[in-house]
């Protein structure tokens, strides 16, 4: 009897329900995410505010779909540049190897001996905290792990009969890799990149967090989760709605990303 694969499921469920929010949260919030209400600072859940207010008065479900919304427009481009790097320099070291193989493979061995987070936060110190020099810096640093599983996926599939049998027929070394090897990535691809995902959700919180990524007034999940360290005690709901928020989106690509490897696992098997 075939188990069912519940962490696809869960995670599935739970990724398309934040998603969903957020792309609702882009045309439409209760409030203006910025809007300043003087006279309603911290004040609790309620009809007129679901999640409460923060500090400033501002409406925090609304703030939270916008923070949400950067969070994963910043992961969405910081994934997308890790693919596109690392599918290209995964691809084309994974088929035709020599000595450019070699040197990619030491270098990616460099990178990943130190914990990108670390490698993050010095880059984004050097070249200075904003949106968009964060996803530049995650992006770059995601470029060695996809292009080592790319480049795995390519030396196992470079041999294989029928990547033989598009040579005999003459087919050319762009057809034969994205035409013939590039699908069959597709099932490790597809898990990488959910993992990358969650990853880099997390490395965007953290940063904003820290203060290193996005900057106010723009809504960042990180940025609200350390403004309301200080009224943890005094108003709660301002931690914990920041933090379910990205506990959920972290759970749901994390989730999705296990269930589709164990989902290739089962066929592999």
């Amino acid at each position: 009897m075939k188990k069912k694969n519940y962490n696809l499921i869960i995670g599935t469920v739970i990724t398309a329900l934040m998603v969903s929010l957020i792309l609702v949260g882009m045309i439409y919030t209760p409030y203006a995410p910025n809007e300043i209400d003087g006279m309603n600072k911290m004040a609790p859940p309620s009809v007129q505010h679901l999640l409460g207010t923060d500090n400033m008065g501002r409406d925090i479900f609304s703030r939270v779909l916008a923070g949400a919304g950067t969070t994963l427009l910043i992961a969405v481009c910081v994934v997308a540049i890790g693919v596109a790097g690392g599918l290209l320099l995964g691809a084309l070291t994974g088929y035709f190897g020599g000595w450019p193989d070699l040197i990619l493979m030491r270098v990616s061995d460099v990178l990943t001996a130190f914990p990108s987070f670390l490698l993050a936060l010095v880059v984004i110190s050097i070249a200075g905290s904003g949106k968009y020099k964060v996803i530049w810096a995650l992006g770059i640093l995601f470029i060695p792990s996809f292009s080592r599983m790319i480049r795995a996926e390519y030396v196992r599939c470079r041999d294989q009969d029928y990547v033989r049998s598009a040579r005999l027929m003459g087919a050319s070394h762009p057809r034969i890799m994205t035409a013939h090897i590039l699908p069959n990535t597709m099932p490790v691809l597809l898990s990488t990149i959910a993992i990358g995902f969650n990853n880099a959700v997390l490395a965007e919180a953290s940063m904003s967090y820290l203060g290193l990524g996005v900057q106010p007034p723009d809504a960042s999940l990180g940025r609200m989760l350390a403004e309301s360290q200080s009224y943890l005690f005094g108003a709660p709901w301002y931690a914990i709605s920041t933090g379910v928020a990205i506990v959920l989106l972290i759970l749901g690509f994390s989730l999705l990303g296990d269930g589709l490897s164990r989902r290739r696992a089962v066929y592999d098997a």
